[in-house]
């Protein structure tokens, strides 16, 4: 078109000047400037045809540019790349900027003048080094690119490097600035597609000025840009990659760079095939197919050198081995293109190559790597970076497996690629999920791979490699935040290596920041059984020489003993073996070596280790100081407690003496303080806090796990020695807290540890047996006596000091600590039931009394010199003294909820004041609630537990009388659960107290006899608790349980066995009964893998240290159930109970049928029919036949319900219990079958089953009237319809005649006349018959289809088998038929095609039936070896197999496949809809076998 307008042009006028100076003038448009060139590429053929030079057409091309092109270029340089252009559009000027370009460089050719050339070029370059943003930058591309090819190689030679390496910096983002994406991504876009193609083609010096920008150091995959290096390599390959043959001097060609002899070039491919885009990607595929092909057809050896090291070449070539290096690449190549796909079922059959490339890649004569192995990491890499989850997870296990058959030589690529991208994948946490139909506890297949992998590979590393990788590897779990499977599955395969000596110091900080990382997950169990496994690879994988015992004790205080390293367990038994085997190879502690220890022992440790801890240093003289830490006498009481315990194991049959011996040269220096704290009044108190640090934490861990402590002869030795020290730690202690030495802030603290020392004496005498002499007992009634006194002084009207009120909050502190021992221990009731003063104390305590500040100049003058300012700026701060006000109101809670469980029996119902009571707090309830409501508005989340208890007292009593304020009480309790549910450490004991004063069973039949709005909230906080156990497990499993145990223990206390309150809330029970809600994946994966932890038993410490708390939600129905079958039958109260539940139950399923009637096999809809049905099941043993005869016509409606398979055979093997039972009721059994024919489709299976079961059911009949009565209904139902000559359940309904047909003949055609009647009447005709009687032609095609899931493709594929004649479409459901989406699709075809129902587990079975039929099984899919459907010859007996939406066939289905066919493509998306695939296959087959019959239409 554009050569015709041109000799139009020179028609007109034969004078080029004029004619190029009229198109010169004017509007520089797109359009005008387009024909310009055209015109001027005309006049330059024409030109190069006469071979002329002269004349006036070398001057014109010299105006035209020096007058017009030059000016306009210049013009639109004037604004920067991507900026805002008033003038043109930018898609208009970029036209106008490329066809003033072309037109330039037929200009300077016509010219003949180079010197315009390369001014020209310098101009523009200047502009292009000024960087993409800059003016012009984009119209000086377009300059070099137009003049380029006019420059001389020679003479321009500098110049042409210069353009050269301002492009290539350009191109890859160095031009200033790269690290903007889109100017960049254009910059690259537009100088590698316009600018280099044409600087090569300039020459050698042009080529390799780009080559060497290329290849340079610097632009290294690792810091450059890899899209834009390959999008530059890409467009230069035919340079850069030599082309065989061609006119070339072969010299010539040597002389030109190789790409592929250089190792970064193959590092930008290797980076190219595994980034995210999916155009990089194939870029780089393609410069390696290149490559390859290029080689095979040079017929030359080509070697690149590895970056590093004596390995393999990244990229070599021998024409001896060119058949073994093909198949290899084209194999590679073949695996890289496939994984494009994303689709499992295409990779799966293509993985068996990737075992083939091992083999290529591996000699078989020395063992060493052939190809380097960096080639197949690109390939696991592209798998584990698949958005494809399943894939990722094919890739990884495939990784995992390849050491089980095969042994790989050792490369650095390898280690390298285990600790980055392998790690990184396995960081996932799906990836560990169970395989179908593994039993639940069983452990991940993954993790099992993985720790098979791992103990292999590392076996199999050289010594002087094996610990760096340890090191690598563990260092990387500390590297990013890990879930709780993942670290845990890392954290086994690690402690099941075999032992080496490959750790040291740094090993060991490295493991304990990995268990750092795991703190801070939430699955505790989890988190302790990682725990577990890290210790266990310490123990195995420490070099003990490298480390001393302190450094192994720090790192044992990084574990958390609660939680996985608990005395008496496995773990502790192995670790203390441990220490015994190695103690005498630890490098030398400091400590020892301070005192002149150079051999290394655990009991000379321990014992140095005690010495320096009890001993005090000389800055400890101050009284108003901090209390120490407490991760020092943890360290301490951990080590002593082993050193013993490793004593005892070098003795086998030691005995108590020989423990007592030792125990005693570890204690001695602490027992020598602890004895002298009665009499010594000058001792430092931080070595004072520090000595009952110790011993609290000696008596916690101490204590066993798992075991009995009355058997454990080191407790029992312990617990001798702290008995003797009782009287002077007790003295000291009360001497504390009575004698007002505690006056500041920071005492507080010591009070609590004084307290919780006291008690944890008081609880080891209580175990030896109390006796009055005891002086424990002496104590207490002193310190009880002391902290009253000081309650009740008075100030006399002064202001309060810091001091006084520090002694009130500690004494008051005293006193809730003496009520909470008495309440848990009756033996230290020291008054009788008649009130005392501490009784009496209590019942006038003014409640939620505030302690008035202090000001802070009294603060200071109680203040040491030493204490921090920081102290003092807490406890003047109103939040910072608000702590302490809200620990004293507790502590008065503490007091109150003793005084009120005491004396509950004195609390008036009436709630009515008495005139003089003797116990106000008691006998004046109201008051007292009130008090409670105010003390929840004050207190914090975690300090209401006390109040929660008094309420439990308080609600009972006045619910009649004071209904609001207990709802009230209700509400706010409620709104503090609420708001606690992310706190894991004090919501479950407030829930627990919660749910023991709301449901109370008290409360419970009061609030249901008053039937007033107490009865209603309590049921909307019964479903508010049910609601929240969606959110957080556990929840409603503390309310049934606490419900279920307080009702049958009341209905066992009253003579009757009375239910009535349970029946009031029968919801609850039915709520239980069919409660679980459908877990998210990942919430299912970490209950998966906490059962297999605690199958794991006694071999995983965790499970002992920690308690099972039985919070899953199975516990909810387990407790429901056990409730239910506790009921006795015989008592009426029980038995209305669950004749009530049953109807409820049945209302239930009535509900969930109506709400939705199609349903998914392990939805929820199925789960909770499934768990009504099993609990009629246990409920119908209880269940009379007058009640039976009520609900039986629902039972056996439900049978004609649309229900899973599961449910139905709850439902018949109920209804032949009670016909077994109750045989009265076959008559109505047997009126079942009379139903119509539209509820008999979907449950005639049902009630034949059950006949199936006559025998069962008619027991208890006599043989005669069984007889009788069966035959009856046999004739009645079963043969009555049955015509041998007319087929089966043949109607008798005649075929419409063929001159009916005239009314259809105004109709159009897609609408077939064949009849007129009810489709239905028709479908049980056999096909042929009625194919033959419609007058249609038959085909022998069946398509497949049980792998389709969704029913608007299943009916489109139904219309359309139907259209073009199937002879059946086989499905995996019939139910299908009835979805509203598959009848909207298929707009009837269903009535007059045959449909078959094959499940998919039965499709291997189909298709071999179908094989010995002579049918061929034809698949579409695409695979390596599919056919063309446009090229492949359906046979007559075809079977058509198509795939699942997502997974297309699966791999064991594709076995049985004979042939593959694919539909051919020319777009980008890689499939097509599994209908649209399935329609175009079908009307193929119908077309050859038109054609073959001669019946085609012309």
């Amino acid at each position: 078109m554009e050569w015709v307008l041109a000799e139009a042009l020179l028609s007109q006028s034969r004078d080029p000047r004029a004619l190029l100076g009229a198109l010169c003038q004017g509007e520089a448009s797109a359009e005008r400037v387009e024909t310009l060139r055209f015109l001027l590429q005309r006049l330059e053929d024409e030109e190069a045809r006469d071979g002329g030079g002269a004349g006036a057409l070398p001057e014109a091309a010299r105006e035209v540019a020096a007058g017009y092109l030059v000016p306009l270029l210049r013009s639109l340089r004037g604004r920067p790349a991507g900026g805002p252009d008033p003038g043109l559009q930018p898609r208009h000027r970029r036209r106008v900027l490329r066809a003033a370009g072309a037109a330039l460089r037929s200009c300077a050719r016509l010219a003949g003048a180079p010197q315009l050339a390369a001014a020209l070029a310098e101009e523009a370059l200047r502009d292009l080094l000024a960087g993409w943003r800059a003016p012009g930058a984009e119209a000086a591309v377009e300059v070099l690119a137009a003049v380029g090819p006019c420059l001389r190689p020679r003479e321009d030679g500098p110049l042409l490097e210069r353009v050269a390496g301002a492009a290539v910096a350009l191109a890859l983002g160095g031009g200033g600035d790269g690290d903007e994406a889109g100017p960049a991504g254009d910059a690259a876009a537009l100088v590698a597609g316009r600018l280099l193609p044409v600087l090569v083609q300039c020459g050698g010096a042009a080529l390799r000025a780009v080559w060497g920008g290329l290849a340079a150091p610097g632009t290294s995959p690792g810091s450059g840009r890899v899209e834009e290096k390959l999008l530059v390599l890409s467009s230069l390959a035919e340079k850069l990659l030599p082309e065989p043959g061609g006119d070339r001097a072969r010299s010539a060609r040597e002389a030109d760079p190789d790409a592929r002899r250089c190792w970064r070039f193959w590092r930008t491919v290797q980076a190219g095939l595994g980034q995210a885009d999916a155009l990089t990607r194939k870029r780089a595929r393609y410069l390696l197919q290149r490559a390859v092909e290029v080689s095979a057809e040079l017929g030359t050896d080509c070697t690149c050198g590895p970056q590093e090291g004596n390995g393999p070449s990244l990229f070599w070539w021998s024409e001896k081995k060119k058949d073994e290096l093909l198949k290899f690449w084209e194999n590679y190549i073949l695996i890289m293109e496939t994984l494009e796909g994303n689709q499992i079922h295409v990779i799966k059959p293509v993985l068996p190559k990737l075992n083939n490339l091992f083999e290529y890649a591996v000699s078989e004569e020395n063992g060493c790597w052939l190809f380097h192995p960096s080639w197949h990491m690109c390939i696991y890499k592209r798998m584990f970076e698949s958005e494809n989850k399943i894939l990722t997870k094919e890739g990884v296990i495939h990784f995992l497996e390849l050491y089980e058959t095969k042994i790989l030589p050792f490369s650095p690529e390898f280690s390298e690629f285990i600790i980055g991208p392998l790690m990184d994948a396995l960081s996932e946490s799906s990836l560990y999920s169970r395989s179908p139909g593994q039993p639940i506890g069983s452990c991940s297949p993954l993790g099992l791979k993985l720790q098979k992998f791992l103990v292999t590979y590392i076996s199999l590393l050289p010594g002087d490699i094996k610990s760096n990788f340890l090191l690598k590897f563990i260092r990387k779990m500390t590297s990013r935040h890990w879930c709780a499977v993942p670290i845990l599955f890392l954290s086994k395969a690690l402690a099941n290596v075999p032992k080496y000596k490959a750790l040291g110091i740094d090993g060991l900080l490295a493991l304990r920041d990995v268990i750092h990382c795991t703190m801070i997950t939430h699955q505790i169990l989890l988190r302790g059984a990682a725990q577990c496994y890290l210790l266990q690879t310490a123990m195995n994988l420490l070099d003990v020489e490298k480390v001393s015992l302190s450094d192994v004790s720090t790192f044992l205080m990084s574990l958390r003993q609660e939680e996985s390293l608990g005395r008496g367990t496995s773990l502790w038994t192995e670790l203390c073996d441990w220490l015994r085997v190695n103690e005498s190879y630890f490098k030398p502690s400091p400590m020892c070596s301070s005192i002149g220890l150079h051999k290394t022992s655990l009991n000379a440790y321990v014992k140095s280790l005690i010495q320096e801890y009890v001993k005090s240093s000389a800055w400890e003289t101050g009284e108003n100081c901090f209390m120490p830490d407490w991760f020092e006498a943890k360290l301490v009481s951990l080590m002593v407690l082993l050193a013993v315990d490793v004593e005892g194991m070098k003795t086998q049959y030691s005995g108590k003496q020989r423990t007592e011996n030792v125990l005693r040269i570890f204690l001695d220096p602490l027992l020598d303080v602890l004895m002298k704290f009665g009499t010594n009044a000058y001792m430092p108190l931080l070595k004072t806090d520090r000595c009952l640090q110790l011993l609290l934490k000696l008596l916690n861990t101490c204590r066993l796990k798992g075991s009995s402590a009355q058997d454990d002869e080191v407790f029992t030795v312990l617990q001798n020695f702290v008995m003797s020290t009782t009287e002077s730690i007790s003295e000291f202690i009360l001497r504390r807290l009575t004698m007002n030495e505690l006056n500041s802030v920071s005492d507080l603290d010591r009070c609590h540890l004084y307290l919780m020392v006291l008690t944890e004496l008081i609880n080891l005498h209580l175990k030896v047996g109390w006796k009055r002499g005891n002086p424990i007992w002496r104590v207490i009634s002193l310190l009880k006596n002391a902290s009253i006194q000081h309650l009740q002084e008075t100030d006399s009207g002064q202001e309060p000091t810091l001091g006084n009120q520090i002694q009130r909050v500690v004494s008051m502190a005293a006193l809730a600590m003496v009520c909470e021992a008495i309440d848990q221990k009756p033996e230290l009731q020291l008054d009788s039931l008649h009130a005392g003063p501490l009784e009496s104390f209590l019942s006038s305590l003014q409640l939620n009394q505030t302690l008035q500040k202090p000001h802070a100049e009294e603060q200071s003058s109680y203040a040491h010199p030493s204490q921090c300012t920081s102290v003092l700026e807490e406890s003047s701060s109103s939040q910072g003294w608000g702590k302490i006000v809200a620990q004293y109101i507790h502590d008065q809670w503490v007091c109150l909820s003793f005084l009120l469980k005491k004396y509950h029996t004195l609390i008036p119902s009436t709630g009515s004041e008495i005139l003089e009571p003797f116990l106000p707090a008691v006998q004046m309830p109201i008051r007292t609630l009130q008090s409670a409501l105010e003390a929840l508005t004050v207190l914090s989340s975690d300090q209401v537990l006390p109040v929660f208890h008094c309420l439990k007292v308080l609600v009972p009593k006045l619910l009649t009388s004071s209904e609001s304020l207990c709802m009230e009480s209700f509400d706010m309790a409620w709104k503090i659960i609420s708001s606690l549910s992310n706190t894991q450490l004090i919501f479950w004991p407030n829930l627990k107290a919660f749910v023991q004063f709301v449901f109370d069973n008290k409360v419970l039949t009061i609030a249901a006899k008053i039937k007033g709005q107490a009865y209603f909230k309590i049921k909307e906080i019964m479903y508010k608790i049910i609601e929240m156990s969606a959110i957080k497990t556990g929840v409603f499993n503390t309310l049934i349980s606490y419900c279920c145990q307080s009702w049958i223990v009341s209905a066992s206390n009253v003579s009757h066995g009375s239910l009535s309150s349970a029946k009031n809330y029968s919801e609850l029970i039915l709520e239980a009964c069919i409660f679980g809600t459908v877990f998210r994946r990942d919430q299912r994966l970490v209950q998966d893998v906490q059962t297999f932890i605690e199958n794991l038993g006694h071999d995983c410490a965790a499970n002992i240290v920690m308690e099972n708390t039985k919070r899953e939600d199975h516990y909810v129905r387990i407790c429901a159930i056990k409730f239910l079958c506790l009921l006795d039958g015989s008592n009426m109260s029980h038995k209305l109970f669950m004749e009530d539940l049953a109807i409820k139950l049945l209302d239930k399923d009535e509900f969930v049928s109506k709400s939705k009637k199609r349903y998914y096999v392990n939805s929820l809809q199925h789960r909770v029919k499934n768990r009504i049905w099993q609990t009629l099941l246990v409920l119908f043993p209880r269940l009379d036949q007058n009640f039976l005869n009520g609900i039986i016509d629902r039972i056996f409606q439900a049978g004609f319900t649309n229900n899973q398979a599961s449910i139905k055979y709850f439902i018949e093997w109920i209804i032949i219990l009670i016909l077994h039972k109750f045989p009265q009721f076959l008559p109505k059994f047997w009126d079942c079958f009379s139903y119509g024919e539209e509820n008999l489709k979907t449950s005639i299976c049902t009630f034949l089953a059950v006949l199936s079961h006559l025998d069962v059911v008619t027991q208890n009949i006599p043989e005669k009237e069984c007889q009788e009565e069966l035959a009856a209904h046999s004739r009645a139902f079963l043969f009555c319809n049955i015509s041998p000559t007319q087929g089966l359940l043949s109607r008798g309904t005649n075929l419409v005649e063929a001159d009916n047909q005239a009314e259809w003949t105004d109709v159009q055609k897609k609408i077939i006349p064949w009849n007129n009647r009810v489709p239905d009447l028709d479908l049980e005709l056999l096909f042929q018959d009625r194919a033959a009687r419609l007058g249609k032609s038959i085909s022998r095609l069946i398509v497949v289809a049980s792998l389709i899931d969704k029913p608007t493709n299943l009916g489109g594929l139904c219309r359309t088998c139907e259209v073009f004649g199937a002879s059946a479409l086989v499905v995996g459901s019939l139910q299908c038929i009835s979805d509203k989406q598959f009848q909207h699709l298929s707009v009837s075809a269903e009535q007059w095609l045959p449909l078959v129902e094959v499940k998919p587990p039965h499709l291997i079975d189909y298709l071999q039936q179908k094989k010995t039929e002579g049918y061929t099984i034809i698949g579409v899919e695409q695979t390596a070896k599919s056919l063309d459907l446009t090229q492949y010859c359906f046979p007559e007996k075809s079977l058509l197999l198509l795939g699942n939406e997502r997974e297309g066939i699966p791999a064991n289905l594709i076995q049985q496949l004979d042939v593959c066919v694919e539909i051919p493509q020319q777009g980008i998306i890689r499939s097509l809809n599994v209908h649209v695939s399935g329609a175009l296959l079908i009307w193929e087959y119908t077309r050859q076998q038109l054609l073959s019959h001669g019946d085609a239409k012309p």
